[in-house]
């Protein structure tokens, strides 16, 4: 698309070792994939005092302006171990740096028993079976024409998106000129359906997008439309229609959930994908993912896992902030359900877990509730998501319900809100949108610290 503007960067550790998938031709159909976490890095050709090799410098740069520390978690995982384990006839499919984990491919369930006189394999873990369901056909709904002025005009510049921005105080924020301009914005999802086709999205400054589940898919245009729902909160500039929370952000598009099925590998994909991201120079992280439960019961998760480190995407979501980025997540959509309680990874310590209002101010029914297993205040926020105001992937504006959209909104604002104190670290911006809240003083496991007023929060930074 001429629209878009594809990021690469020229560092050759990074491609090899980094995203999930990369050397597949194809996502294995049949067979199983393993994880396998390694003891160590022994034997990398890379090191710390050399960043460059395996970061872009816009990653590094992030780092130093926040006094941050680049370590042995940032090191590329060993080459030595992928050949040793390329030895065993199974195929790498790409890994984990900061878990220092390997995803393999068998034709069965089998060939893994080798691993285990491996020194250098400390766990072997099933991530993905092959199952009737389990597929990455690409659904083509269909767009509806474009808007017609008098179909959506509205007094105001947001148009139909004013009261969400306006439930967090975010307007006086973007009237001092600060829209995200300068910030990089990762949205990790399902699939952003017809965001390169519909004329809303023109304006929204992609700049490259990436497939973590079906490598050989390289479009993410072409499946679900939670993903475009997603960012139409986030970036949309439309005066009078409909103006999003970050207009003026730009954004990496990732691809890391597989709508097929329900299976731990998606974990493994939104750590690559987050690794990714950090790579890449990327501010902040808007993530409407959840998960608790898979396909294979055995595997899901317990209340007592919820600490931030049990699930491998909990404990790189709770990595983050260690490498200057915020991580902005959706609390879930179980507060109705069973289950209660937030997701993994809004469990995550230093992560932004946002729950859903109505236009009342009042919870969502829906909305997961916390604290986590440890004790800490979960949900951290609330903004709207009962309903929010979307464009779907037919190009119409629509109601949407759900923490998924709640994210989003406050996530942009989370960007501008950092674009007027850069000289703030991420865990010093999360705390001012906390401390900004209007249930800071008393928080609960319902609204945790309540509603942020980012106006608020801004002068709160300017006095410290």
């Amino acid at each position: 698309m001429q629209r878009m503007k594809l990021f690469r960067i020229g560092v050759l550790a990074f491609f090899i070792m980094c995203h999930v998938m990369s050397s597949a031709k194809k996502f294995p159909q049949e067979g199983v994939i393993y994880r396998l976490t390694l003891k160590d890095k022994q034997g990398t050709p890379y090191c710390i005092s050399h960043p460059e090799q395996f970061l872009s410098q816009k990653a590094i740069e992030r780092r130093q302006r926040q006094g941050l520390a680049i370590d042995s978690t940032d090191l590329p995982i060993s080459p030595c171990y992928i050949k040793e384990i390329e030895k065993c006839k199974l195929k790498v499919l790409g890994g984990s740096k900061w878990n220092n984990t390997v995803l393999t491919w068998s034709p069965d369930s089998l060939s893994p028993n080798s691993l285990e006189e491996l020194p250098f394999v400390v766990k072997i873990q099933q991530v993905w079976a092959a199952r009737p369901n389990n597929s990455n056909n690409p659904i083509y709904p269909k767009r509806e024409p474009d808007w017609k002025d008098w179909d959506f005009e509205r007094a105001s510049i947001y148009g139909l998106a004013e009261d969400q921005i306006s439930m967090i105080n975010g307007i006086p924020l973007h009237n001092a000129g600060y829209q995200g301009q300068g910030m990089t914005i990762a949205v990790l999802d399902a699939g952003f359906l017809n965001v390169d086709s519909i004329a809303a999205f023109k304006s929204v400054k992609i700049v490259g997008t990436k497939n973590f589940v079906a490598v050989n898919d390289k479009s993410i245009f072409r499946q679900e439309e939670h993903g475009t729902m997603v960012l139409s909160d986030l970036a949309i500039n439309v005066p009078h229609a409909f103006v999003g929370t970050a207009p003026e952000a730009s954004y990496w598009l990732l691809r890391t959930e597989d709508f097929a099925s329900e299976n731990t590998i998606e974990e493994d994909y939104w750590a690559a994908a987050a690794e990714f991201a950090d790579s890449v120079g990327v501010d902040i992280i808007s993530s409407s993912l959840g998960y608790h439960k898979f396909d294979d019961d055995n595997a899901s998760y317990h209340y007592a896992d919820l600490n931030g480190n049990t699930s491998i995407i909990s404990h790189t979501a709770s990595m983050l902030a260690q490498k200057g980025i915020i991580h902005v997540n959706s609390a879930g959509n179980e507060g109705n359900k069973h289950w209660k309680k937030i997701n993994v990874p809004a469990d995550a310590p230093n992560t932004l877990a946002v729950g859903a209002l109505n236009t009342e101010h009042l919870n969502a029914t829906f909305s997961s509730v916390g604290p986590s297993a440890d004790g800490r205040v979960k949900p951290d926020v609330m903004s709207m998501g009962n309903p929010a105001m979307v464009i779907g992937g037919t190009g119409q504006i629509e109601e949407a319900h759900g923490t998924s959209f709640a994210c989003p909104i406050l996530a942009g604002m989370v960007a501008c809100l950092w674009q007027a104190l850069p000289n703030k670290t991420a865990i010093e911006i999360e705390d001012l949108v906390r401390k900004s809240a209007d249930n800071f003083q008393t928080p609960n496991n319902v609204f945790g610290y309540g509603i942020p007023d980012f106006w608020k929060a801004y002068q709160l930074g300017q006095q410290h």
